[in-house]
């Protein structure tokens, strides 16, 4: 799929809603039209000659997305992930929904489809819409998470206006779902969404239990966007991430959406539905996309420390290269950190492979908990730079202004206008209203704190660990004299 075609697959119709604005065309719309840009531009990328081998892979004589690849061996890891890492680098790895983020799921989902082989689960279902993904190039995202207010089990009992998403009525075509899910980001931009269930659902609200992937201009979807930081009115030299990566984030509403048979991948089974994404190496898979793109972040971040300071004229002071190395060791070990679930890789099955889990959770882990730390590093190094310039670039467009400006905002060899430039990109990654989203953005898009730690303490070989122990003092044998002590 080209930029162009993908331009026109996304002006299909869908219900999307800025407060009581509906917006009629994304990709031409000031708010959104940078981010489908974007997209836009990486489905050329995708599609250039030169990347061919780098982002496609064959398959009984068909071309496909490297994200769709199904790894059977280490080799097939490395070739995801150096797809995933031409992607995120295309987007300074701050757009967290890019085609290959989901894919990574539903290809995760695909490999190993016994899972689905049980009452409430369809198997073929699930074969036919990853075949039907890859085949026509689906960017997809997913909405896996229940409203807030939906998620105590006493409000659940109590309130009969129910707001999480359910099926409501079935018959021999399908099902009928309503109510709320949460939180789709870039479903502005996206064909298809992934509905399902991330977190532990009570079995008696198995009517919630339903995973399905589905087009988001089916009637009766809403897509409730929160407000877009890319207004439009401004140029893109003042907020020029905001102007081509707010991804966006939509809440979706369903309202009588009929849904067929042939969609539904999990049906009236709570376990199941939640369970299918680490029964399947679809969470693994999935999220090692996520540490590559933390991983081409944490590069831009570094950059940008580096550019402030040469901005600045410190970037000599001992005490600033001390830091600067500071943050180039954590890019370093973070990079070998995502490398090492290569390294570490387990097989899946009879004949599949998947990452490192251990490696893996403990790598989101890092990003979770430092990734605060390294926006505040570089807040600190910027000091009250950012706001010692003008409002806008527009002081150009006044002569007289202009000269003043080019003439004392320089700094060295570094002109007015460079300086600007710097400073405007730092804010914009660190400071913005996009900035402030992506802090909440890597905190909690694996799930809250407990959940990663969890997650690691699951995959911990504790028996291993404690082997680890009884072995050593096996070496060395109790006095014989306490031993005789102990026994009177």
């Amino acid at each position: 799929m080209t930029g162009k075609e993908y331009l026109e697959s996304i002006r299909d119709g869908r219900a999307l809603y800025v407060g009581g604005e509906r917006i009629k065309d994304a990709t031409t719309h000031p708010a959104f039209k940078g981010g489908a840009r974007t997209f836009a531009d990486l489905y050329d990328m995708k599609a250039a000659p030169e990347n061919r081998d780098l982002m496609t892979f064959e398959e009984d004589g068909e071309c496909f997305s490297a994200h769709y690849l199904q790894p059977r061996s280490q080799e097939d890891l490395r070739r995801r992930s150096r797809a995933h890492r031409k992607i995120a680098d295309f987007t300074l790895g701050l757009m967290g929904r890019t085609p290959d983020a989901v894919a990574g799921n539903i290809t995760g989902l695909s490999m190993q489809p016994d899972v689905f082989d049980v009452p409430g689960g369809y198997k073929s279902n699930m074969l036919s819409i990853y075949r039907h993904m890859r085949r026509n190039d689906i960017f997809c995202t997913y909405a896996i998470v229940p409203p807030q207010g939906a998620r105590s089990k006493d409000y659940y009992q109590n309130n009969v206006t129910q707001p999480a998403l359910r099926v409501t009525a079935e018959d021999d075509k399908g099902v009928t779902l309503n109510g709320m899910k949460m939180l789709a980001t870039g479903a502005a931009y996206a064909h298809e969404v992934l509905i399902g269930n991330v977190m532990p659902l009570d079995p008696s609200r198995k009517k919630e239990a339903v995973t399905c992937v589905i087009p988001l201009n089916l009637p009766g979807i809403s897509l409730w966007a929160r407000r877009p930081f890319n207004r439009g009115d401004e140029a893109e030299f003042d907020q020029p991430l905001t102007a081509r990566y707010d991804e966006s984030d939509c809440m979706l509403v369903f309202r009588d959406v009929k849904v067929p048979w042939e969609k539904i991948i999990v049906h009236d089974d709570a376990d199941l539905s939640r369970n299918i994404y680490h029964h399947t190496p679809a969470h693994v898979i999935a999220n090692h996309q996520c540490m590559v793109r933390f991983s081409a972040k944490m590069r831009t971040l570094l950059a940008t420390a580096n550019a402030v300071t040469r901005a600045t004229g410190a970037h000599s002071i001992p005490a600033v290269r001390d830091l600067l190395g500071r943050l180039a060791a954590m890019e370093g070990g973070f990079s070998a950190m995502v490398a090492g679930q290569i390294e570490n890789w387990e097989p899946v099955g009879s004949d599949g492979a998947m990452f490192g889990r251990r490696e893996l959770y403990g790598t989101v882990h890092w990003a979770m908990e430092n990734h605060s730390m390294l926006i505040d590093t570089i807040r600190e190094l910027m000091g009250g730079g950012h706001f010692q310039f003008p409002a806008d670039i527009g002081v150009l467009n006044d002569p007289e202004l202009g000269a003043i400006f080019t003439d004392l905002w320089a700094a060295g060899d570094v002109s007015a206008v460079d300086r600007m430039r710097i400073f405007k990109f730092a804010w914009d990654l660190i400071g913005s209203d996009l900035a402030s989203r992506s802090t909440s953005y890597e905190k909690f898009f694996v799930g809250p704190a407990f959940a990663v730690r969890n997650y690691n303490f699951i995959y911990t070989p504790w028996d291993d660990l404690n082997g680890i122990v009884e072995d050593a003092m096996s070496r060395y044998d109790v006095p014989h004299n306490l031993t005789q002590e102990a026994a009177q």
